[in-house]
């Protein structure tokens, strides 16, 4: 198909497709001439992998571009496009590496030798996790690391989960872009799934008065 129909089936602007395809995101399609290229139902998945990342899954254009890359790498360990995905949706502030021992950081490295969970000591989630137990305690909210345990068993079960779907897929390259969508959305979706559940909980413990139910 022409970029014109490419851009009529995908619901993607035209110059934004050749946007894309400057910036690397999307590979040049087979030359049928000197200024006319065609494109296949791979440009079209591409496309909807593209726009996934950077609408729903918020990322810049650059980030975009190495997660990709990663994806089309058929050398790289699954392990590696995880640690890819995962620095892509890090901000740099939370999750950038620590200086210095702190008390969150401590705490996060008891539990992770108590419960026997393998994580490298450059993941994103060691500094982040420790971030927010060290926000807890400076914000008057110490209480709030009590959670910690529930999030970890309900955060293994979401990793296990991950894992089982990325696992269904044949091939290599399918299971790698598994792995991106997987983690860059994944966490969209946690975020609107627990915004759910806590108005859920919150009107079984705390239900409103009879009055203020009939009133609305």
């Amino acid at each position: 198909m022409k970029i014109s129909e490419l851009a009529s089936t995908s619901g993607v602007a035209v110059h934004t497709i050749k946007y894309y395809l400057r910036e690397g995101l999307l590979a040049a399609g087979e030359r049928s001439s000197a200024n006319q290229a065609s494109y296949g139902d791979g440009h079209l998945q591409r496309l909807k992998l593209i726009r996934a990342l950077l609408d729903t899954g918020g990322l810049p254009v650059a980030t975009a571009r190495e997660v990709l890359a990663a994806i089309d790498n058929p050398n790289l360990p699954l392990t590696w496009i995880f640690g890819v995905a995962q620095h892509a949706i890090s901000d740099a502030g939370l999750y950038a590496p620590t200086a210095e021992p702190t008390p969150g950081l401590e705490k996060v490295d008891a539990f992770l030798k108590s419960s026997g969970w393998h994580v490298s000591p450059e993941n994103p989630g060691r500094f982040g996790a420790a971030r927010v137990l060290d926000s807890y305690e400076s914000a008057g909210h110490p209480e709030l690391a009590e959670i910690w345990d529930g999030y970890a068993a309900g955060s293994e079960l979401i990793a296990q989960a991950d894992l089982a779907t990325v696992g269904r897929n044949s091939d290599v390259e399918s299971m790698a872009e598994t792995v991106v969508v997987g983690t860059v959305l994944g966490d969209a979706m946690l975020s609107s799934l627990r915004r759910m559940a806590q108005e859920h909980v919150s009107s079984q413990l705390f239900p409103s008065p009879p009055e203020e139910r009939s009133a609305s």
